[in-house]
């Protein structure tokens, strides 16, 4: 997601509860596998009314000069349904399963994803699609969603808060339920954030590959040592998180010197800064995780051919190409990476040994770890 794409209402707690009831009482097709996906579901289309809707989150690169581009080389008009962010995209979908308002699902992450499969909520495209980046079809590779961003998330810790108080850079999880660390570290809510989930994903996976200690154990213990917990990234990383831009921004605190977001956090911060940020990326092994988000055609909604035409238009080089500048996020197109100007590329790590953990196995078990999140840690 773009680093502009969760806010941070006080209905998040509540949307979260209602989004979890949504989905265990919605009716499973019973597909357990991407792969036969239609093979169980039933896939509907609605007639083509020469427009085309979207529900997404608050997607930078999707402005609206963006959108009057589309129309006009497409003929299509676009009407967007807003929602706060992958969550809410997925709540809609269900909400409306019976009856769908939508076309088109923006925004979707990796961490959504099977739990819309399984729900029978996307049918497959018709897109001609360029050459992809490799990684940015790990997770899923089928018909039903195509990546348009990616970005890994993991830890930014604050360069001088660390040296003025004489605190190394983690080199392990663990260490952060130190006395130093005490009221210092800032979580957004995997309930209620997508970039919050995708690092309690990892920790499922750093936790089992290299310690004796629990995951949830350790989430206890980070709220034992007065973790700071945020319904969401924009309350983390601009409110508290002492190393990023959120100096600037109203009602900021500064009380965290370390957060989630993205290994290419601090390269957006240098880009704004003349190739200086203060911020800095932790790369511990299994504690990042590759969030890569989705375009998808909604089952039973119509206009098929603007769908289509919407997909190719987001993976053409004039826009997917300038994902790093327009949407804070890496581009999906094979060979394309980060700009070198102004320090971005240099100050954004790519992590040696990211989280590995399948989408089938996050959708499975992803309600059992968020409920075992809140036992642990009391939050939201």
């Amino acid at each position: 997601m773009s680093h502009a794409g969760e806010d941070i209402g006080g209905n998040e707690l509540i949307r979260a509860g209602f989004l979890l009831v949504l989905i265990f009482l919605a009716p499973l097709s019973g597909c357990l596998s991407m792969h036969n996906i239609t093979d169980e579901c039933v896939i509907q289309n609605a007639s083509d009314d020469g427009t085309l809707t979207i529900v997404t989150y608050d997607i930078l690169a999707i402005s609206e000069d963006v959108l009057t581009d589309f129309t006009e080389q497409t003929g299509y008009e676009v009407n967007i349904l807003p929602t706060d962010d992958a969550g809410g995209i997925l709540e809609s979908l269900l909400l409306t399963k019976e009856a769908p308002q939508a076309d088109l699902a923006l925004g979707l992450d990796n961490t959504y994803l099977q739990t819309a499969l399984d729900n029978c909520l996307l049918a497959p495209h018709s897109a001609t699609l360029p050459d992809l980046d490799p990684q940015s079809l790990t997770p899923y590779s089928g018909e039903m969603a195509v990546p348009f961003d990616q970005g890994y998330v993991c830890l930014n810790a604050d360069i001088e808060a660390l040296e003025a108080n004489n605190i190394s850079f983690p080199t392990t999880l663990e260490e952060l339920t130190d006395d130093a660390w005490k009221g210092r570290t800032a979580f957004p809510s995997p309930t209620t954030s997508s970039p919050g989930r995708a690092f309690m994903t990892a920790t499922i996976d750093y936790f089992e590959q290299t310690s004796t200690m629990s995951a949830m154990e350790w989430w206890g213990a980070m709220a034992d040592n007065d973790a700071i917990f945020t319904t969401g990234w924009t309350e983390a990383y601009e409110v508290h998180y002492s190393g990023g831009y959120g100096v600037w921004e109203p009602g900021y605190i500064g009380d965290a010197w370390l957060t989630v977001s993205y290994c290419h956090s601090p390269g957006v911060e240098a880009k704004y800064g003349g190739n200086y940020t203060i911020s800095k990326a932790i790369d511990i092994d299994h504690a990042s995780f590759l969030q890569v988000e989705y375009a998808a055609k909604v089952n039973g909604g119509g206009s098929a051919a603007a769908v289509d035409a919407f997909i190719e238009f987001l993976l053409s080089e004039e826009i997917n190409k300038n994902m790093p500048e327009n949407n804070y996020m890496y581009s999906v197109l094979e060979g394309e990476d980060l700009p070198v100007e102004n320090g971005y590329r240099h100050h954004s790590p790519i992590p040696s040994n990211p989280a590995e953990i399948s989408s089938e196995r996050i959708d499975a078990e992803m309600e059992d770890w968020l409920m075992e999140w809140r036992d642990a840690t009391k939050a939201l």
